[in-house]
């Protein structure tokens, strides 16, 4: 007898067609059947030893998330409820340029410290691995959720090249291809940059297509976080659209958000460009989160001149007076590459966390608000917090449009991301909400897309992106990747007040066809798996 069988589901299967009534079979991590309308048609049933009343539920794929900063909490976090209270069933990790393999020890070292911010020091985790998949292995012996796996472009030159901003040598070129296809064939499903964090920024058109075009050959994608958000946006995108065509690798663009008052209303233009992409045959995607404040590091504002040479060179600069004076000039003045092109805005920063609890009096405060409060300038401030955390602080931008975020997620190639930062004192709330607020707020409350529309947008088109032959559908023979929702009462419970609250409306959550929510409770399964790059 199979194991469970869940009854009278509304099953949203993620293809974006209308739901049906059915009851659904698991057994062995699989779906093995989906009986339609059971009871109207008065049919024998399907029993198993296990029966769960779905009354009321949709049952759809688990979501997918295609921007995650987990990389180190579903090592040190079993629990993990902060995704998989959410329904998320997979995360894309390794994002925007940075983690933790490939490396050597130096290497190592240098990102641990680069981002600390966004994933803490690690001083709980044991670093044994140093190559893909080492790394990949170590999630095998498990974890809350999958995870897939990005090669880190901007680790692959620190490893290669250094922190330095130069052009790489032939040498160092061949070196980040061979490292790039040794990720791929270990496994990762892709390669990410962060082309406004160093060092990944230092690399020029020319070097990035030469690795798109091993990640091409290996069936894998291209997702950056490019050049600017900001005053150069949409000459970001279109550096991207360019580069991946040249290198025939398909692309998806990270949070594609149009950010700060010079782009407000200006998603279609974005969205025109896509179009004209997609039209010409291009293989595109992107994933958003549903807020419009950003979230990163402070010290990833500072322009890409001063963070030469890697975190102790920061620290130095910024040590020095007549240096951190240029650093000011450069961001409040001109406006530096690393905050977008637009000159400093502090009113919009908001300290979100700090390393050192000693600093915690500046968590949920703007910068500007701390300066006036110390009698400082806002530079002060944030000179003094980067130096004295390290280089830990992170940050909330409050720089976005509601009208742009909307018009993004309705797009066809969309799948959602939270790009959830878990450290800090008061992280965003996308990190805990980004999934039931898409559910909750922009489908129930306002319609923005209808429910079987997002529940594809988070399911099965990051599933395609992702080449994964038996995820994101409600299908016979797909794993047991399942949520359990209820529509009318799905909603995010995190707030920018209170960020890690969890969701409500989400009783049940299946891994592999076994339950890590049950009764809306974190169970103690680890059921999630390092998920591996399909052969071509």
């Amino acid at each position: 007898m199979e194991e469970l069988v869940i009854r009278d589901a509304d099953v949203v299967d993620g293809s974006g067609a209308d739901s049906y009534r059915a009851d659904v079979v698991v057994d062995r991590g699989r779906i093995v059947s989906i009986v339609k309308e059971a009871a109207a048609a008065g049919c024998q049933r399907p029993k198993a030893r296990r029966e769960l009343d779905a009354e009321g539920l949709v049952l759809s794929p688990g979501f997918v998330d295609m921007h995650a900063h987990s990389d180190l909490a579903l090592l040190r976090d079993p629990d993990h409820s902060a995704k998989a209270a959410q329904g998320v069933t997979l995360e894309v990790i390794g994002q925007d340029g940075l983690s933790y393999a490939p490396v050597d020890d130096r290497t190592l070292g240098e990102v641990r410290r680069a981002i600390a911010g966004w994933n803490g020091h690690g001083d709980d985790v044991d670093f044994d691995w140093r190559s893909v998949g080492e790394y990949l292995d170590r999630l095998d012996g498990g974890i809350a959720v999958n995870a897939a796996y990005l090669i880190p472009q901007g680790t692959v030159r620190a490893l290669a090249v250094g922190w330095d901003d130069r052009e790489a040598t032939p040498a160092e070129l061949e070196r980040m291809r061979r490292l790039v296809a040794e990720g791929l064939e270990q496994g990762a499903v892709g390669m990410s940059s962060g082309l406004t964090y160093t060092p990944g920024m230092y690399a020029k058109d020319a070097e990035l297509t030469e690795l798109c075009r091993v990640v091409a050959q290996y069936g894998g994608y291209y997702c950056p976080h490019h050049r600017s958000y900001g005053a150069g946006a949409l000459k970001a995108y279109e550096e991207m659209v360019e580069l991946t065509r040249e290198a025939d690798c398909p692309l998806h663009l990270a949070h594609a958000t149009m950010n700060f008052g010079v782009n407000k209303g200006r998603a279609p233009e974005l969205l025109t460009l896509l179009d004209e992409a997609l039209a010409g045959g291009a293989d595109i995607t992107l994933d958003t989160y549903p807020y419009t404040p950003g979230c990163t590091t402070l010290v990833a504002l500072l322009p890409s001149w001063a963070s030469e040479g890697g975190p102790e060179r920061i620290l130095e600069r910024l040590a020095d007076d007549d240096t951190a004076e240029r650093i000011r000039h450069h961001m409040e003045e001109i406006g530096s590459d690393g905050s977008h092109g637009v000159p400093m805005e502090w009113e919009t920063i908001e300290i979100s966390g700090t390393g050192d609890p000693a600093l915690a009096e500046y968590v949920g405060r703007t910068v500007l608000e701390s300066a006036r409060l110390r009698g400082e300038s806002p530079w002060q401030v944030a000179r003094h917090l980067l130096l004295a955390d390290r280089l830990a602080p992170t940050i909330l931008q409050h720089v976005g449009h509601e009208e742009n975020v909307r018009a993004i997620m309705r797009h066809r190639v969309h799948t959602g991301g939270s790009d959830g930062i878990l450290q800090g004192a008061k992280p965003h709330p996308r990190a805990y909400g980004t999934f039931p607020h898409y559910l909750g707020h922009y489908v129930r409350e306002l319609g923005v897309l209808s429910l079987e529309e997002c529940v594809a947008h988070l399911t099965s088109r990051p599933a395609a992106r992702l080449r994964l032959p038996d995820r994101g559908l409600v299908r016979e023979g797909y794993r047991a990747d399942l949520v359990l929702f209820d529509p009318s009462t799905v909603a995010a419970g995190s707030t920018f007040e209170e960020p890690r609250v969890l969701p409500t409306g989400i009783p049940y959550v299946l891994v592999d066809g076994r339950f890590v929510m049950e009764d809306g409770r974190r169970t103690d399964v680890l059921a999630g798996r390092s998920v591996r790059r399909s052969p071509r």
